[in-house]
């Protein structure tokens, strides 16, 4: 009989998102006249910017003649979506990035979990604590855990707390540590780092040989010119840190599917003889063996992004949702409940009110308000007791879920 990878067995009984689901139709089923407004998982609501949407029509019709027909691309994305890649998001800002070290993909969440194709078992591994539970899940799968604690820590893993006591910054490990997970502007807090923090792990990891595996998804949101927008705008990263970024949420692609990783060729790891290896060519053989590339017609919605129309339609849409978070962040500290980020990121991190759990707090403001967040301890044990409200909707929606909040809270 087949066997199965044990390593899934491990994994706590239900993921956090499907488990917010499960609880919401359940409530739905026993209350369908409620009008129930989400703002849990991050998913975007406004259309795709026009620019992206004409420049994908036109690559609809590419694909109906014969001499602009395109089959199979290059694994690695198109090169023409690669140069406006590192032209605009990189080299603009001083990093000095090819656009050969670019990787077109699906989702930055996928490349976060695939990424460990290329890494070895005995790595140990740091996270920040609470976390996007993809790091460490796929963690769990590819068996670089033991099992999980009562708190849901798991055994091989180093957790980095992060609260309102350091600012919601991870803090420099005095243990050594081969891979670090850093996401800023953070997922779920909204916090982000500074530069000098940044500059403290890159010191960091080159002193110890680490990686630092930084998701960059919602650099689009920092407002902020003292905050980087990469992890290569600080010196010595392109020889540590490999960094993810996603046209998900700054150009509303979460249905559309398309992202990057960023490998430099200066990066190296570890071979069991002790020679250097690049990731870089690890990596393009991973993606070359088990990934066919994006479709044509969506990396061409992509380079439309990086036109003077698409760019224009891009920043009206991260200030529509910077504007809904900080009604958010407004009306929730209005009602006297403290909360964290919303400046420079989609999320508003809340202090759960009146010693409630988070889950508690979750089945409350579902039941009282109909509105749906995310439980902080769905996020790591640090999470108990915050809970995470996502600024992705539409305005009448959040206005109307503040209301309904505020006017529990008040009271």
């Amino acid at each position: 009989m087949a066997t199965i990878n044990s390593n899934y067995l491990k994994l706590k009984a239900g993921y956090l998102f499907p488990e917010i689901a499960r609880r919401v139709n359940a409530f739905a089923d026993a209350n369908p006249d409620a009008a129930i407004i989400k703002l849990g998982i991050g998913d975007v609501t406004e259309p795709l910017p026009e620019a992206c949407r004409t420049a994908m029509v036109k690559a609809v019709e590419d694909m109906g003649d014969r001499d602009s027909f395109k089959g199979y691309g290059p694994e690695q994305g198109y090169l023409w979506l690669r140069e406006k890649i590192a032209q605009h998001d990189f080299q603009a800002r001083g990093c000095d990035i090819d656009p050969s070290e670019i990787f077109i993909s699906d989702g930055s969440k996928c490349d976060c979990g695939n990424i460990l194709d290329i890494f070895g078992r005995d790595n140990s591994i740091a996270v920040t604590d609470p976390v996007y539970p993809v790091y460490v899940d796929t963690n769990v799968m590819a068996g670089h855990t033991g099992p999980a604690n009562e708190a849901g820590e798991y055994e091989g893993l180093v957790y980095l707390p992060i609260n309102a006591e350091n600012a919601f910054t991870a803090r420099i490990p005095d243990e050594k540590v081969d891979l670090i997970y850093l996401c800023f502007p953070n997922n779920p807090t909204g916090a982000v780092a500074t530069k000098e923090h940044l500059q403290a792990w890159v010191n960091y990891a080159k002193a110890h040989g680490s990686i630092i595996l930084f998701d960059a998804a919602y650099e689009a949101f920092i407002t902020d010119p003292a905050i980087p927008h990469s992890i290569y705008e600080i010196e010595g990263a392109q020889d540590c840190a490999i960094e993810f970024r996603s046209f998900s949420k700054n150009a509303g692609f979460t249905g559309t599917r398309c992202a990057l990783t960023v490998v430099p060729k200066s990066l190296t790891g570890k071979a069991a003889d002790g020679s250097d290896v690049a990731l870089h060519t690890l990596w393009n053989r991973r993606q070359s063996t088990k990934f066919n590339g994006v479709s044509y017609i969506v990396q061409r919605g992509a380079e439309a992004v990086y036109s003077p129309e698409g760019q224009a339609q891009i920043k009206a849409l991260v200030d529509f949702y910077l504007e809904n978070a900080r009604i958010i962040r407004e009306q929730l500290t209005a009602a006297g409940i403290s909360v964290y980020g919303g400046v420079n990121a989609p999320y508003v991190w809340v202090k759960t009110p009146n010693d409630l759990t988070s889950w508690d707090f979750f089945d409350k403001l579902l039941h009282t308000c109909h509105v749906v967040g995310t439980p902080g301890s769905g996020f790591g044990a640090a999470g108990e007791g915050y809970f995470r409200i996502s600024a992705f909707n539409s305005r009448e929606n959040v206005n109307a879920a503040m209301q309904r909040v505020t006017k529990t809270f008040k009271g």
